[in-house]
């Protein structure tokens, strides 16, 4: 069952992915960043769209007036981390560009890792520990001054639908550091879109926004336990 849907969205991911490729290499190099962004992110929005059409993935989104108030703030976002498909969600949909905060390994993957890298992101050695998160603070200002919002996955790695990780702590030192708002997402996608499963079902993820976490004096152990409270809260309300 979905077996042919999820062979095609594949089959069409990977040539997409060969042609956007070949554009960010030959085009995007001559382009200002802004517009690299726009170019960029055009792929991921493809992949939702080929999700949603050839296999039946859409997706709700709710607390969208909570990201709307924050459009000429500096934000971190802290998502829950289930599949790529909240990455391409995040990147794609959003009505402010973004900021991921990613592995450098990652941009050594043909194509995709180009293109990560020509949108002057931030990338650490995770190995490093406090050397990886001082490199974060430095650089999150310059992606503030460029309008962009900072995307943690505070699980640090892909969760299977039931799984529970302990949170890590590094968006809550930057916020502390910088004094910069948490807002807190949560959504479902690993039930359609599961980690490392070829075979996609359809049905509708939904996404939710909580409220703002303002450092105000707060440590950071308080200020992730706070963003793993209202993760968990939300995930049992869509669940």
């Amino acid at each position: 069952m979905f077996v042919f849907q999820s062979v095609a969205f594949f089959l069409l991911q990977i040539t997409s992915l060969f042609i956007w490729g070949i554009l960010v290499v030959v085009i995007i190099p001559f382009l200002n960043l802004d517009k690299r962004y726009k170019i960029t992110m055009l792929w991921p929005k493809l992949n939702l769209k080929l999700a949603e059409y050839l296999i039946g993935i859409k997706f709700e989104l709710n607390g969208s007036h909570i990201l709307d108030r924050n459009l000429n703030s500096n934000v971190i976002l802290c998502s829950n981390h289930q599949s790529t498909w909240e990455t391409f969600f995040i990147a794609s949909y959003l009505k402010k560009p973004v900021c991921f905060i990613f592995k450098r390994e990652l941009l050594f993957i043909p194509f995709f890792g180009w293109g990560i890298f020509l949108l002057n992101m931030i990338h650490i050695n995770r190995k490093a520990g406090r050397n990886a998160i001082q490199t974060i603070i430095n650089e999150a200002p310059k992606q503030f001054a460029l309008g962009r919002w900072l995307v943690f996955f505070p699980e640090g790695t892909r969760v299977r639908l039931l799984e529970k990780k302990r949170y890590k702590i590094g968006a809550a030192v930057i916020a502390t550091e910088l004094n910069v708002p948490i807002i807190p997402i949560a959504h479902n996608a690993g039930q359609f879109w599961k980690k490392n499963a070829f075979i996609k079902k359809p049905g509708t993820i939904i996404v939710k926004i909580g409220n703002e976490i303002y450092p105000d004096g707060k440590s950071p152990d308080q200020i992730i336990s706070l963003v793993r409270e209202q993760i968990e809260k939300l995930k049992d309300e869509i669940a």
